[in-house]
C-alpha cells in the first residue's frame, strides 16, 4: 500500500495525516508509550518522509500504512511484537549498531518491508549481543 500523504500534524490526543485524496486518517497517541509520555513540545518535533514519521527525540516512528491497518496484535510481526513488548530498546540504536538506516528499521519493525532470514538472523542477533553486555554490567 502506498500512501500519498500531504499533510501531518499533531495535538495533544492523536497524530494526523491528510492524504493527496483527501482521506484523514488518526492515530490516538494514548497508544504510544513514548508518544504518551512527551510533551506538546517534543510531539511537535518530527520529521517525515515518503514512508511515516519520525520523532528523533523520543525514538519513536508511525508508518502511514499503519494509519489504514487496525490489525490486531497477532497479525504483527515478530519484530513489532518484540519491539513492543520492550520499548527501552532504541530502534535508531540498533539499526546504527547494524549499520542499516533507521526508517529500513522502522519499516521492518511495522511490516511494511520483511527483512530476509539473514538480516532477521543479524536483528536477533544484534538483539541478543546487547542484552549480554547488559548482563555484564555491574
Amino acid at each position: 500500500m502506498n500512501v500519498d500523504v500531504v499533510k501531518v500534524w499533531v495535538d495533544d490526543k492523536f497524530v494526523h495525516i491528510l492524504t493527496a485524496d483527501g482521506v484523514e486518517q488518526t492515530e490516538a497517541i494514548a497508544g504510544y508509550e513514548r508518544l504518551r509520555n512527551a510533551t506538546l513540545r517534543q510531539l511537535q518535533n518530527f520529521e517525515t518522509d515518503n514512508i511515516g514519521i519520525h520523532w528523533p527525540e523520543l525514538d519513536e516512528d508511525l508508518s502511514y500504512e499503519g494509519f489504514f491497518k487496525k490489525d490486531a496484535m497477532e497479525d504483527k510481526s515478530e519484530l513489532y511484537k518484540l519491539f513492543k513488548a520492550f520499548p527501552e530498546i532504541n530502534v535508531a540504536g540498533i539499526a546504527r549498531r547494524l549499520g542499516i538506516k533507521q526508517s529500513l528499521m522502522a519499516a521492518y519493525i511495522c511490516g511494511t518491508k520483511k527483512p530476509s532470514l539473514a538480516r532477521r538472523e543479524e536483528i536477533i542477533k544484534e538483539l541478543h549481543s546487547l542484552g549480554r553486555a547488559l548482563l555484564e554490567v555491574g
